[in-house]
Parts: C-alpha cells; sequence; structure tokens
C-alpha cells in the first residue's frame, strides 16, 4: 500500500478518525456477565497513543471487576485495502491467553470490530463499538453474540479526556 494513500487517510479518511482517540482517558466501566444483569461497575484508566507512523492507535487500559485489578492493552487500525476497521485485543480478564482479532467496516463517527471467542467449545461472537461522542468522550461497547445470534451488552467504557 503506498505511502500516498495512508498519508490521505492520515489527513481526510479513517486514519484521522482514529487519531480522535490518542489521548489519556479516564471513566467508568459497566460489565454484564448475564444480559440485563449489570454485574459490576467501577472505574477504568486508558492511554492511546499512535505507534508506528501513525498506522496504528495502541489503547493500554487498567481497572477493576469486582475489585480484582486487571489490564489490557488493544491496537486499533483501518487496513485501506479491505476498507475496514481491525483490532488486536488481550486483557489479563476477559481473554485469558487468547488474543481476539476483529475486523468490521464503519461509518464517520463509530468505528465497529467483529470477532469471536470459544465458550465452552462453542464459537460466540463479539462486536464491540467506539464511538467518539465529542473531542472529549468516548464510549466503547462490547456485545456478546451467541452461537445462535442473540446479542447482549457485555462491557461498555465512558471515557472523559483527561488530557
Amino acid at each position: 500500500m503506498g505511502n500516498d494513500k495512508l498519508e490521505k487517510s492520515l489527513h481526510t479518511g479513517a486514519h484521522q478518525q482514529l487519531h480522535l482517540l490518542v489521548g489519556d482517558w479516564e471513566g467508568i466501566t459497566r460489565t454484564w456477565f448475564e444480559p440485563n444483569q449489570l454485574a459490576d461497575e467501577s472505574p477504568m484508566k486508558g492511554t492511546m497513543k499512535a505507534v508506528l507512523d501513525g498506522r496504528f492507535i495502541l489503547h493500554e487500559y487498567s481497572g477493576s471487576i469486582n475489585s480484582e485489578p486487571f489490564e489490557g492493552l488493544a491496537i486499533y487500525g483501518y487496513h485501506l485495502g479491505s476498507r475496514s476497521f481491525q483490532s488486536a485485543w488481550i486483557d489479563s480478564f476477559h481473554m485469558g491467553t487468547a488474543i481476539m482479532f476483529s475486523e468490521a467496516a464503519g461509518n464517520d463517527k463509530k468505528m465497529r470490530f467483529l470477532g469471536s471467542y470459544a465458550a465452552n467449545e462453542e464459537r460466540w461472537g463479539w462486536r464491540t463499538v467506539i464511538e467518539v461522542v465529542s473531542p472529549d468522550e468516548l464510549v466503547i461497547t462490547a456485545f456478546n453474540i451467541t452461537p445462535d445470534g442473540a446479542e447482549s451488552k457485555g462491557v461498555e467504557t465512558h471515557y472523559r479526556r483527561v488530557k
């Protein structure tokens, strides 16, 4: 992929959109283990920075679930060839020793990622949506998708920019 396409994307395209995420963030994360039954609500801190000449955003975060600390990393990007947002996600609570790869199209205000994970020998879907509400507010929402297609909210983080 030529640098001209990347430069254009950094100035007026999907990579510019990704760069709206760059900064230090704090907020609240809500977690559901069962549909419509809030299991936890805890503070979350995250830092997002551009890496590899702006090609990707590295999201490092830490928080707790039921008073147990955890941390995680996600890499967000936009593949110019397939015209899709992509992510790789790991953390010390949800993912165990797995890496979740996700990919999907997005629009001007939302970045979407669709992946899957193994649960009791079945594949479950995991849909993540990142919405830039304003320059100083982000909402990251993830939905569990059962093998038969039923979807319910799993995790939602409301971030406010701290710098």
